[in-house]
């Protein structure tokens, strides 16, 4: 993904380039090492519960360019569970259409 990607497509690229390192694991990527790491989905799991309590803080801080950097950690951490789950952005989009 590149600067030039339409901030509309942003999260189709992020999640396809999320499902390409599950797919592939390249050695020095942060995403294999998610997949890969010794304990597991717990490690994604303690991954969202650290990025959410950041979130927390920075809100609660008003820290508003904090709380965007932590916001989208913690988007990448839940895609990330989601792909290891074999829930896709379309299954989330879903859910999200049929709750309005």
């Amino acid at each position: 993904m590149d600067a030039d990607t339409p901030a509309d497509e942003v999260l189709d690229e992020l999640f396809s380039t999320i499902e390409s390192r599950k797919a592939e694991l390249p050695e020095d990527s942060y995403t294999t090492a998610l997949f890969t790491h010794e304990k597991g989905e717990n490690y994604v799991l303690e991954k969202i519960g650290e990025e959410a309590t950041e979130a927390i803080l920075a809100a609660k801080d008003d820290d508003r360019e904090e709380l965007l950097a932590e916001s989208a950690d913690l988007v990448y951490h839940l895609l990330v569970l989601l792909s290891m789950k074999g829930a896709s952005l379309e299954d989330l989009r879903t859910e999200l259409r049929d709750r309005f």
